[in-house]
């Protein structure tokens, strides 16, 4: 296992996640890159899982990096504790998907490329701070939740009606007047229909992320 950052004190934990709720974003990179020693700690479990260690950290380090974006100072817990259930579970829905990680997003595969057009890895934005190529990261793996969230927690009615409302994988979108006349229903039963599925996709969503309601 790779030599990591010493850990934060409590007292430079504070300073640094305060530096970052006043948009400091030097300070948010730190509280990642001092952390990892921590990714490193929960992968440990899953040694003997058959995943190579590398695609290990890889995904636990998104799940720190979501930690970092979504923790509430004001709850009073630590930033580990908080960190430590983000990257299981980053973990856990990797096992889920039954997927190696390293075929979509590995810390050391290209994942981007900077202003210049050199390709960048994610270990390259966690040492240098890339902070346009580091959302993308995660805005990729956010839209993979949820199309998680909606294949595994809605019926076939819901996912035809999401499906048609917001033109997944390729279809048009429709009004709920459409799909009522597509399907033979009223519109107002469209609406529950919808309201219920969202409902679901969200709880699935931040189950599944580690992020808070």
């Amino acid at each position: 296992m790779k030599t990591f950052p010493k850990p934060l004190s409590i007292q430079e934990e504070r300073e640094y996640l305060k530096r970052y709720k006043e948009g400091d974003l030097e300070a948010r990179e730190v509280l990642i890159n001092r952390n990892l020693r921590l990714v490193a700690h929960v992968i440990k479990k899953y040694q003997q899982t058959g995943y190579d260690m590398d695609d290990l950290l890889s995904v636990g380090t998104i799940g720190l990096i979501k930690a970092v974006n979504t923790f509430n100072v004001e709850k009073g817990s630590r930033l580990a504790t908080y960190a430590a259930k983000c990257v299981e579970n980053e973990i856990l829905m990797m096992f889920r998907s039954g997927k190696k990680f390293s075929r979509e997003v590995s810390i050391y595969d290209p994942i981007g490329a900077d202003k210049d057009g050199e390709t960048v890895s994610l270990l390259d934005i966690l040492e240098a701070g890339d902070r346009e190529v580091l959302e993308t990261v995660i805005i990729k793996q956010d839209v993979k939740i949820l199309y998680e969230a909606y294949k595994e927690n809605l019926t076939e009615m819901e996912q035809t009606v999401i499906r048609m409302r917001y033109g997944l994988f390729g279809t048009k979108e429709h009004t709920q007047r459409e799909i009522a006349e597509k399907l033979g229903i009223s519109r107002s039963y469209v609406s529950r229909i919808e309201k219920r599925a969202v409902g679901h996709m969200r709880e699935a969503f931040y189950e599944l992320s580690g992020k808070t309601l």
